[in-house]
C-alpha cells in the first residue's frame, strides 16, 4: 500500500501580476501581464507531494460554492490528489490570492480566505488522518482547525507545520508540531528575534525539529541531540519564487513518508524546489517525479 500524505490546508485562486519591481508604500506601479492559476498553500503542496510519485495524497480544505470553487477542486484532482475531504460551503467565496511578482521572481502576497475560514473537522476527516503516514499543514486555515485534524492522528505519526503566513502559535499547535519549516522572516517572526541565528536557537528549544529554508543558499535542520543538517541549493535563475516553499514543503513530506532519511529528503525537497521557481506560477510550476529525480542527480550526484 503506498504511503499517505495528509494536507489540511488552504485552497486559493491565485491572480498573479508580473512586475517589473514590487511597488514602494504608495507606489502605483504598471505590471507586464496577469495570470490566473490555482493555488493555496494547502493545495499546492498537496500537488507537490502528489507529484512526488509513490505517496496516495488527500486534501482536507474548503472551497466556495461558486464556479472558482468546482476549479479548484477539479484540478487537485486533475493532479491525482483526493479532494473527497474538500468541503464546499454555501455562500461563501474560495478563497483569492493577490501575487505581485517582480523581474528577479520575488514576491508580495496578499490572501483573503474566504472558505478557507470556514474549514472544520468532522468524523470523515479524523478517519482520513488516522490514516496518514505524513499530515501536513499551514496558517492559511485557522490553528485551532490545524490542532483538531492533528490529534485524530495514529501514535507516531508526525505533524509537519510550515508556519506561514507567520504569525505567533498557540500553545496546542506549538505542542503537536513534530517538525516546524518556515523561511528565515518566518522564523524571526515566530522566534520574536530580529536575527535568523537566534531565531533558529529559540525554535529549537521549542521544537523537537526545526528546519528553515534558505532560498538560494539551501536549507539547515536543527533537532535536539543531533548534529545540524545542511543542504546547499543549485544555482538556478529564478523566474518566479511563488511555489517555491509549497514545493518544498509537499515534496518533503512525501519523501519523508516514503522513509526517506531526513538528509536525502532535504535534498530532494532543495531539487524540486530549484526547479518550480524557474517556472511562473504555483501548482503550474510544481515538477514530475522523474524531473526531479533527475535534479537530484545533477544537483547531489544520486537518486
Amino acid at each position: 500500500m503506498a504511503a499517505h500524505v495528509v494536507v489540511v490546508g488552504s485552497i486559493n485562486v491565485d491572480l498573479s501580476l508580473m512586475c517589473d519591481r514590487l511597488p514602494a508604500p504608495g507606489e502605483t506601479v504598471l505590471a507586464r501581464g496577469l495570470q490566473r492559476s490555482p493555488g493555496g498553500k494547502g493545495g499546492n503542496q498537496a500537488v507537490a507531494a502528489a507529484r512526488s510519485g509513490g505517496v496516495q495524497t488527500t486534501m482536507v480544505g474548503a472551497v466556495g460554492d461558486d464556479p472558482a470553487g468546482a476549479e479548484m477542486r477539479a484540478n487537485l484532482a486533475a493532479s491525482a490528489v483526493d479532494v473527497s475531504t474538500v468541503a464546499t460551503r454555501r455562500g461563501e467565496p474560495t478563497g483569492l490570492a493577490l501575487i505581485s511578482v517582480d523581474e528577479r521572481g520575488e514576491n508580495t502576497i496578499v490572501v483573503v480566505p474566504g472558505a478557507n475560514s470556514s474549514l472544520s473537522v468532522d468524523d470523515s476527516v479524523r478517519s482520513i488522518v488516522a490514516d496518514a503516514d505524513v499530515v501536513l499543514a499551514q496558517l492559511e486555515v485557522p490553528q485551532e482547525i490545524v490542532v483538531a485534524a492533528a490529534r485524530a492522528r495514529r501514535e507516531g505519526v508526525p505533524l509537519i507545520l510550515n508556519a506561514a503566513p507567520a504569525a505567533p502559535l498557540i500553545e496546542d499547535l506549538t505542542l503537536e508540531t513534530d517538525l516546524l519549516v518556515v523561511n528565515e522572516h518566518e522564523a524571526r517572526v515566530i522566534a520574536g528575534v530580529d536575527d535568523a541565528d537566534g531565531a533558529l536557537a529559540v525554535l529549537a528549544r521549542q521544537f523537537p525539529a526545526v528546519l528553515v529554508t534558505l532560498g538560494d543558499r539551501g536549507s539547515v535542520l536543527r533537532r535536539r541531540a543531533y548534529d545540524d543538517v545542511r543542504v546547499t541549493a543549485p544555482k538556478v535563475t529564478a523566474v518566479d519564487t511563488t511555489a517555491a516553499g509549497d514545493t518544498f514543503c509537499g515534496v518533503l513530506a512525501a519523501a519523508l513518508a516514503q522513509a526517506q532519511d531526513i538528509g536525502q529528503a532535504m535534498r530532494t525537497a532543495t531539487a524540486a524546489s530549484a526547479l518550480a521557481v524557474q517556472r511562473t506560477g504555483a501548482q503550474a510550476s510544481v515538477p514530475t517525479f522523474e524531473e526531479t529525480q533527475q535534479q537530484v542527480i545533477e544537483a547531489f550526484g544520486h537518486g
